[in-house]
């Protein structure tokens, strides 16, 4: 008997993975420089922004600057109203767009994932299709401003991003380990489709919302090809494209400001290394804001599907 259970104890003592202390401290100091490597390029950018530019000329880009300087955004900061104003229409794009994309793309994923459906394969196939052939910006231009009319509208910033293959896929992995009997179990109780859905699957697919909802706002926060391309009244630009065309006209402003006399006090104060940083943090930081609230389900999100049972 005692043999059998000193068998059975080192059959345990095997089949569970111990990592040494050594090894333990090697991982530690080589997640800890990878983690270095993300912060400190963010750091530098934020502290080169509080950096004077002569600061800059002199010494280059520097975690201690000479001088301390709030030029560059005072300079941003100028534009007072506009600059408020495409906040508010990035906000508004960011939070509409997010939730309008996530509703569709769920919709169609669970559509998807049920082998009952009829015609499952064939938009499996078409969506599938999009992932591999594009129409290209000419004809997705004219789709969307003379089909559509959206052209200088602020749904052309929204709905053009609304849907992604990628992510449908993902969603609709996600729902095909959702049991079936639970589903079987609602439509007994007399359940229908929507309430089954926004009922029972929704509840269940909050990983998996939460890891799609915050790629989504971080693509809808960060584009600035849209506004470029659709809208026409600089009141409408949304922050990114706002942002955009100042930094192209930094250089502009300096190289017109002997022929543009209106320009030249502007011009002549207008930041360059340290104006692109304040750009940088401005667009940046606002989106960090969002990581705390998705970080509890992105985990468990991105690693849906991968372990089944």
């Amino acid at each position: 008997m005692e043999m059998i259970r000193n068998k059975g104890k080192k059959k345990h003592q095997f089949s569970v993975n111990k990592i040494s202390r050594k090894a333990d401290f090697v991982l530690n100091v080589i997640f800890f420089l990878w983690a270095l490597a993300c912060v400190l390029p963010l750091l530098l950018v934020v502290v080169v922004s509080f950096s004077s530019e002569q600061s800059i000329f002199q010494n280059g880009y520097s975690f201690f600057p000479s001088e301390w300087s709030l030029d560059a955004y005072r300079f941003f900061f100028r534009l007072g109203d506009q600059l408020v104003r495409s906040y508010g229409i990035t906000i508004f794009v960011t939070v509409v767009g997010t939730l309008f994309s996530l509703s569709i793309t769920a919709m169609f994923a669970y559509v998807l994932s049920r082998k009952d459906y009829a015609y499952n394969r064939l938009f499996t196939l078409l969506m599938l299709f999009t992932m591999l052939f594009n129409g290209g910006i000419v004809a997705t231009y004219m789709v969307n401003t003379q089909l559509l009319g959206l052209g200088d509208s602020v749904w052309a910033l929204i709905l053009p991003m609304s849907l992604n293959a990628f992510y449908v896929i993902i969603l609709r992995t996600f729902y095909k380990s959702i049991p079936m009997e639970i589903i079987e179990a609602a439509r007994i109780d007399g359940a229908g489709e929507f309430k089954t859905f926004f009922s029972i699957v929704l509840p269940l697919s909050k990983p998996g919302l939460a890891t799609i909802g915050m790629f989504t706002t971080i693509a809808y926060w960060n584009d600035w090809f849209l506004g470029m391309l659709y809208i026409i009244d600089q009141k409408k630009y949304p922050v990114q494209t706002l942002l955009w065309s100042m930094q192209n006209s930094l250089e502009f402003m300096k190289q017109s400001s002997a022929n543009a006399l209106e320009y030249a006090e502007m011009a002549a104060s207008a930041p360059t290394d340290s104006g692109r940083m304040a750009l940088t943090v401005l667009v940046v930081l606002p989106i960090l804001l969002a990581y705390p609230f998705f970080q509890k389900y992105f985990v468990k999100g991105l690693t849906v599907g991968g372990v089944k049972g």
